[in-house]
């Protein structure tokens, strides 16, 4: 296997390893801490949380180019899914569809087929929109992380690597 074939496969490794850790985080949200907003600027424990599981999707469908509607659209679809069972699994859904796309690519398609968002000027490479959604699905993950202990969760550092 090629090099870049083989960092591509641990940043999906490592993708996986944020889902799932998220996955547990999203278990452990009780029904009434949906409204949870830490400052009126922030998004709700429920906005945040259809944020993260919509990552691999809307990001996907964002670097096939596809147009602004059909993306907010995408991502408008959990508006009233609270159900934290039926949330993790549709973030396990979207982190697969978006991991077999990652996987049907070529080296050469990951190095150089170029994707443009619709909000962007520039296109970017495969490979590039790869390390965007793991890096974009951390930093939501750290979120919901701390919304979590602000809620008085007994959580630790070692729930994000197991």
């Amino acid at each position: 296997m090629s090099g870049v074939l083989e960092i591509r496969n641990h940043l999906l490794e490592e993708l996986e390893l944020a889902v799932r850790t998220s996955e547990g985080l999203i278990r452990r949200i009780q029904q009434e801490q949906w409204d949870y907003r830490p400052q009126d600027n922030m998004r709700t424990l429920l906005e945040l949380v259809h944020h993260l599981v919509m990552i691999p999707a809307s990001d996907l469908a964002i670097l096939q180019e596809k147009p602004q509607p059909e993306v907010e659209k995408l991502e408008t679809s959990l508006a009233d899914v609270r159900d934290t069972a039926a949330l993790a699994e549709q973030f396990r859904r979207n982190f697969e569809a978006a991991k077999h796309y990652f996987e049907s690519l070529s080296e050469e398609e990951l190095l150089h087929k170029s994707t443009k968002a619709f909000y962007l000027e520039h296109g970017a490479v495969q490979s590039k929109w790869l390390i965007e959604i793991v890096t974009h699905t951390f930093h939501h993950r750290s979120q919901l992380y701390n919304y979590l202990k602000q809620l008085g969760h007994d959580l630790n550092f070692f729930v994000l690597y197991s």
